[in-house]
């Protein structure tokens, strides 16, 4: 993960395509959690009366690609921000506005959940579904006990910028500026070529296999500790770092998205099917690594391609979606616990939860983060708000 400077053919305008895209990683994310409640089986912080198979279809098609798009961004926009501001001030960033939140938010988007799930378990009489943690005792046992829960991406995500920081200080050293320059660059050409797919998957691969089971795709990380999931991130936060070294390389993810995209849908049909098939584990794990990485690249050459303009709805839902995502699980989880006992249907839930919870998050992120401090500190700047304030009354 080398770089030289930025090759001059580089603009340095926003790139509103991978910033939208950045947030639908969030926003699907939100999506996830909104439909557990409704799997048959799968114990989560609150279950519905109401069930249906068809959630497992949709949440394995997002947890598919979902966090390797955003890691392989978070690794494009990591060395961009690394070549215009330099090391240390990138590191600074991300401690900042990454490890930071991780800590500050936790009481806030984790603990508070285990309190929620209790309580609403006893005030509808039912047994707290929380899954089991496996049996540990002494440091085992503090670190599941301080889980990163659902921030366990913020955690990852700044061991690779740490790893990423380290093996470029490395390389540079070793090759030299200009030298591990040129590699940066042949490396993410090559990702950027139709063999790209299958060279950005073996890391996934390879955590599956350890894993050492594909369903369900990646195992999120339990405690802050590295595990099997950091070799897919960090894979995929490699490939953003060198698709950006490369002159270029978005232009050709942009013309080959239908390709892409039709590779995804078929690996992830097969991939969905032979989950439940007597099929080797190496073929279980290329085959969805495959489709995960396939529907990354042909989702970020379909921003590339359609979405070069700025739309002022979409980028502000891209600057909310840190904030909304950091808060959304204990307004998704009041919610469920109100609707889980309802004979409603289940689509008319999800339209209240989805319709409740954005209100919320959108409400709360313009009066309290987009132009206070707190905005500075997750976004990186100060933006006016949407709702202005009236204008107080003057005293005559």
């Amino acid at each position: 993960m080398t770089t030289t400077a930025a090759p001059a053919t580089r603009r340095s305008t926003r790139l509103h395509g991978l910033d939208t895209l950045r947030a639908a990683a969030l926003g699907l994310g939100i999506l996830l959690h909104s439909l557990m409640p409704f799997m048959p089986g799968i114990p989560w912080l609150v279950n519905d009366t109401q069930t249906s198979e068809a959630t497992f279809a949709a949440t394995y098609w997002i947890h598919l690609f979902r966090m390797i798009v955003f890691m392989a961004l978070a690794g494009f926009f990591g060395r961009m921000v690394a070549q215009r501001r330099g090391t240390r001030s990138y590191l600074r960033d991300r401690a900042v506005r990454i490890a930071l939140p991780a800590v500050v938010f936790w009481p806030i988007a984790v603990l508070s959940l285990g309190i929620i799930a209790q309580a609403g378990a006893q005030l509808r009489g039912v047994d707290p579904p929380l899954p089991t943690p496996p049996p540990a005792s002494g440091i085992a046992a503090l670190l599941l006990l301080f889980t990163p829960g659902q921030l366990w991406f913020l955690v990852v995500l700044m061991q690779c910028v740490l790893i990423a920081v380290a093996v470029r200080a490395v390389a540079r050293r070793a090759l030299g500026d200009a030298r591990s320059g040129r590699l940066a660059q042949r490396i993410g050409s090559v990702l950027a070529s139709p063999a790209g797919i299958a060279i950005a998957a073996v890391p996934y691969t390879a955590c599956l296999l350890l894993q050492g089971i594909a369903g369900g795709g990646i195992h999120e990380p339990l405690t802050i500790l590295p595990s099997p999931a950091l070799i897919a991130y960090l894979g995929a936060f490699a490939t953003g770092w060198f698709l950006h070294a490369a002159s270029g390389s978005l232009a050709r993810l942009a013309r080959y998205w239908p390709i892409h995209l039709a590779i995804g849908v078929l690996l992830a049909v097969a991939g969905y099917v032979i989950e439940v098939m007597p099929v080797p584990l190496l073929v279980q794990a290329a085959v969805i690594a495959g489709a995960g990485w396939a529907w990354a690249f042909g989702l970020i050459g379909v921003c590339m391609r359609f979405l070069t303009r700025e739309n002022r709805v979409m980028r502000y839902l891209a600057d909310s979606s840190y904030w909304s995502y950091l808060l959304h699980l204990p307004i998704l989880l009041v919610l469920g616990i109100a609707l889980a006992d309802l004979s409603w249907p289940i689509p008319v839930k999800l339209a209240i939860t989805w319709a409740v919870t954005s209100a919320l998050l959108l409400l709360s992120y313009d009066l309290l983060v987009r132009s206070t401090w707190i905005g500075r500190w997750l976004n990186g700047r100060r933006m006016p708000r949407v709702l202005r304030r009236r204008a107080a009354p003057s005293s005559d």
